[in-house]
């Protein structure tokens, strides 16, 4: 099997499951507790969140732990939206091409009387951060947007959209769910003032993620009924999850400029196998983009039966969001670049990291080519494309 779906999980790193046993099996007392046992889990954890904070270049008092990216990213963006309203600022900015754990929570602010305002993703995939400081208005609370997009790997000008949010004195969240453990992010230097983050996504544990939150920022709970996480975050905390999240997170950082250097390479000599094969194209810019993450489409196909025969030759990949894999809608992604609906169908994947070989790469390159072939010679849209009944969109 050549795994190529790391966007959507990652595999658990050894030495973060070998910390966690502990606290599965010996040190399993509520940090809660007041007896010395529970108070040895609670020396642990705050290990943990002190190590993760060294990692992200702030304070552990700045670090909750969640469940995850997408609870990180609606307290965040609750957080500061009710922050707002309290204010009378009702007006978010964010992107067309977020994470649907950022976008449906707009949505839900929108029931609420908040106005929201999407800017439009340019072909490239990236923001601009003067589109950013155009749309800021007086009664702006918040903008997000995300690091890194979990589906083309476009990178985004962070820091210079928090020098522009800063300027007008609006709080800036990021969702760096793809971002972290594989590009360096250092929380202060780059003026964040709010960040997601998910274990799964750099070798570490399912269900753990964090928010950070720069001190001075007014955080709500979503979850009631105790007081951990200093009130914020109600719950007997998953320290077996938490220790293995930071593990996996110091792992990540101190191996990230070597790992940068091999994927980055990896994923260029995939992309250029994959421009071989005529009319598709690349998504996302071919730089500014993360160094594990291939996003193509191709016309002429239906992207999940390509996923379907790149499983019968052992390759895992995706055609979009793991969150949206249920859908029979084009990518939202895809579309917010520019794509037309019939080309966004045929969408694919690729995010690897630095386990993976050059010779897997190979592999990829002739198997996508081959499945390509074939399912355009089973394709009706496509001989119409050929005999001229139907334009190209794309080049050969």
């Amino acid at each position: 099997m050549i795994y190529a779906d790391n966007a959507a999980t990652t595999a658990l790193s050894s030495n973060a499951l070998q910390a966690m046993l502990p606290f599965l099996t010996d040190v399993y007392a509520n940090p809660s507790s007041l007896y010395s046992f529970g108070q040895k889990a609670k020396e642990e954890m705050e290990s943990a969140r002190e190590r993760i904070a060294r990692c992200l270049g702030c304070d552990a008092r700045e670090i909750y732990f969640t469940s995850g990216g997408s609870e990180a990213d609606n307290q965040a963006i609750l957080s500061c939206a009710h922050a707002g309203e309290r204010m009378n600022k009702k007006h978010i900015i964010s992107t067309a091409f977020e994470h649907h754990a950022v976008l449906h929570t707009l949505d839900q602010l929108k029931k609420e009387g908040f106005e929201i305002t999407l800017l439009d993703v340019h072909n490239n995939g990236i923001v601009n951060p003067e589109q950013v400081g155009k749309a800021i208005r007086d009664d702006t609370c918040l903008v997000t947007v995300m690091y890194a997009n979990n589906e083309i790997g476009t990178i985004q000008p962070i820091k210079e959209i928090a020098e522009i949010c800063h300027a007008r004195n609006v709080c800036f969240h990021t969702d760096a769910v793809q971002a972290i453990g594989h590009l360096p992010v250092s929380v202060k230097s780059e003026g964040i003032d709010l960040l997601s983050l998910s274990a799964h996504k750099f070798h570490g544990p399912k269900g753990i993620g964090v928010l950070y939150a720069r001190r001075g920022i007014p955080i709500e709970s979503l979850i009631r009924g105790g007081a951990q996480e200093r009130g914020k975050r109600a719950g007997t905390e998953n320290l077996a999850g938490i220790v293995g999240m930071a593990v996996a997170l110091e792992e990540a950082c101190d191996g990230i400029s070597g790992n940068m250097q091999k994927v980055t390479a990896l994923r260029n000599r995939l992309i250029d196998g994959l421009s071989q094969i005529p009319y598709g194209e690349l998504n996302g810019d071919p730089k500014q983009r993360l160094p594990g993450n291939v996003n193509f489409c191709f016309e002429g196909i239906e992207g999940e039966a390509l996923l379907l025969l790149l499983d019968d030759k052992g390759i895992c990949a995706s055609s979009g969001s793991a969150c949206t894999s249920g859908s029979l809608d084009p990518s939202h992604v895809l579309l917010a670049i520019g794509r037309p609906h019939e080309v966004a169908h045929g969408s694919l994947r690729l995010t690897i990291d630095e386990h993976t070989t050059s010779e897997e790469i190979e592999t990829i390159i002739q198997a996508v080519k081959e499945t390509v072939e074939t399912l355009r010679g089973m394709s009706p849209f496509w001989r119409d494309l050929m005999t001229g009944k139907r334009k190209h969109v794309f080049k050969a």
